[in-house]
């Protein structure tokens, strides 16, 4: 699957830059939308894991390459839906990041905006935050403020996606 963006800035191609414009706006939208719920501090842990959950769902869903800022609106309720408590999520990232990796090989083409979204889920995956350990508390969160009960190391992508999912909901 190759994304506008994918050119480089002249079109001559042949060893110039390859800017990965997809991965980018991805980010950015993520960014935003995290920004606008004032959910967590830019610049935590949580938050990035956050972002980049959100910036893999925003990339992975855009299945033409061709996410402008109209199409954020209408994209909405998919990203609510893949982001849902109850969808497999880390099932689908893999997939879909193995389809794109197999459209990159097959076309032979730089594919910068894959690079840096292996690279999130890379981390995502391997990173772990410590977090309260909402089944160990009676009535979960609602009972432990931010500081007490019991905390357990959670994957990255584990209180990310939560995070997003919260931040379209407030958006």
């Amino acid at each position: 699957m190759l994304h506008r963006g994918h050119e480089s800035t002249d079109g001559a191609g042949g060893g110039e830059l390859t800017v990965p414009m997809a991965w980018l706006y991805a980010e950015y939208i993520a960014d935003e939308l995290l920004r606008s719920g004032d959910l967590m501090p830019p610049t935590s842990f949580e938050f990035r894991a956050g972002r980049d959950a959100l910036a893999l769902t925003i990339f992975l869903s855009d299945t033409d390459g061709e996410l402008s800022g109209i199409q954020v609106v209408s994209q909405l309720e998919n990203w609510l839906s893949l982001t849902a408590y109850d969808q497999p999520w880390q099932d689908w990232v893999r997939e879909r990041m193995a389809q794109l990796t197999a459209d990159a090989l097959a076309c032979d083409a730089p594919a910068p905006d894959l690079e840096l979204a292996e690279a999130a889920w890379r981390w995502l995956e391997e990173t772990e935050l410590l977090a309260p350990d909402l089944n160990a508390v009676p009535g979960g969160a609602a009972m432990v403020g931010e500081d007490e009960g019991p905390k357990v190391w959670t994957p990255a992508w584990q209180l990310g996606l939560p995070l997003g999912h919260l931040a379209i909901h407030l958006f």
